[in-house]
């Protein structure tokens, strides 16, 4: 085991999902449907394409959020690239709703989406039903020297090729607390039980496999409650155990992590699982008040996580030569200190030597308002593990849905 160690601006979720969905006609150009994007030649499946003679149109879907850290980035290339870029379209989706949309496209020959934004979720659904095409080493000659630039190499070798890690960080598991309600947050995990049984719905947590910080708790209590393998979710009956006897007490899981900030801000819930990004961006946009504490439990080992950049397979050579170049572009130190954002990702940049103070001044002020010394303290002298594989992740979803949330997840 390692330790890790570091020194986010966004747009409110509001603003960033009232836009999302829409076209930004970058070049004065109108939109273009998947026929005007698609070009005449097939990608090769390895070996970069020439760049096209002419600017093509993009569309990016986004299933973790991430645009609101790399929008900035992808306008910047745009703007400076209009001889390959005509238009980008932008729209979101859930994790467990894009494998669907991807593979609807590809039955019918025509992939519009690009670039798939997401985390080791969706990432990982897509590796299980081969939807992404190999990046690496198959077009390795646009990325030189990947693992030597990242922060934490072993994120990118979670990707298994498919993919190119954007943003790293978002520690978890941590919960977060209304500190008039919590006087004594739990130390353990049997205060946490004890809490949830003494105050009934009073505790929430999001579906695993559409939340980060449902995914951190998850994949976090095996190391805590000592299952014989935390990386087979098959061994984890301490686990399984303790979520059915915790899932007593907890009235329903939201379909995703904002509902449980929005309910936690409401006081309609004392406590929500989240992560470091989810509990500082949140403090940041005003979901909840600066002044509500986290905490981690006795024992935790850190899971950190990753935001990743996938390829649907079946575009034409001339959309896949700007996307792999799109993607080589987001990796500069310069664009990447953007990933700071408004902390929702925390840290955020992937890449080496990437510090706060090279963030814009909007990014620095926002992060400083909110951070917190003991995460960073705890991310010093803690354990820190990669998410689980591709198939173990999956797995792990399919297990918490039969037995433990399936039936109360409510639905937004």
């Amino acid at each position: 085991m390692r330790k890790s160690r570091f020194v986010g601006r966004r747009i409110s979720r509001g603003r960033f999902l009232a836009g999302a969905g829409s076209a930004v006609a970058l070049a004065g150009l109108g939109a273009c449907g998947p026929q005007a994007q698609q070009g005449s030649d097939p990608a090769p499946t390895e070996g970069v394409p020439e760049m096209p003679s002419r600017p093509v149109s993009l569309t990016l879907i986004d299933v973790a959020g991430n645009l609101q850290g790399s929008r900035d980035m992808i306008d910047a290339y745009a703007e400076q690239h209009p001889d390959v870029v005509q238009q980008i379209n932008f729209t979101t989706a859930t994790a467990p709703e894009l494998p669907s949309k991807i593979q609807a496209q590809q039955r019918a020959d025509q992939v519009s989406l690009c670039i798939g934004l997401t985390g080791s979720d969706g990432l990982s659904a897509g590796i299980e039903q081969d939807l992404w095409y190999k990046l690496m080493p198959n077009y390795e000659e646009k990325f030189p020297n990947l693992v030597q630039n990242y922060m934490e190499p072993a994120a990118q070798e979670l990707a298994e090729g498919f993919g190119i890690l954007i943003a790293y960080g978002n520690f978890g598991p941590t919960f977060t607390y209304d500190p008039a309600k919590v006087s004594t947050p739990p130390k353990n995990t049997d205060e946490l039980l004890a809490y949830a049984e003494q105050n009934p719905g009073q505790f929430m947590y999001a579906r695993p496999a559409n939340s980060g910080p449902g995914r951190s708790l998850l994949m976090g209590l095996p190391y805590i409650l000592g299952d014989p393998d935390p990386t087979d979710p098959e061994t984890w009956e301490n686990t399984w155990s303790y979520l059915e006897e915790l899932g007593q007490h907890v009235n329903s899981y939201s379909s995703s992590t904002t509902p449980t900030f929005e309910q936690l801000g409401r006081g309609s819930v004392a406590m929500v699982a989240s992560t470091y990004g989810w509990d500082m961006n949140v403090r940041v946009i005003g979901t909840i008040p600066k002044n509500f504490a986290a905490f981690a439990l006795d024992d935790t080992t850190l899971i950190a996580d990753g935001h990743y950049a996938v390829i649907p397979k079946g575009l034409d050579a001339e959309r896949l030569a700007v996307t792999l170049d799109l993607i080589a572009w987001m990796l500069k130190p310069e664009e990447q200190a953007k990933m700071y954002d408004q902390a929702y990702f925390y840290p955020g940049p992937a890449v080496r030597d990437v510090t706060l103070d090279m963030a814009p001044q909007e990014s620095q002020d926002a992060v400083r308002s909110v951070q917190r010394p003991e995460f960073d303290r705890l991310a010093e002298e803690l354990p820190i593990e990669m998410p689980l594989g591709a198939v173990s992740l999956v797995r792990a979803f399919e297990i918490w849905d039969e037995r433990i949330g399936g039936g109360k997840v409510e639905e937004e």
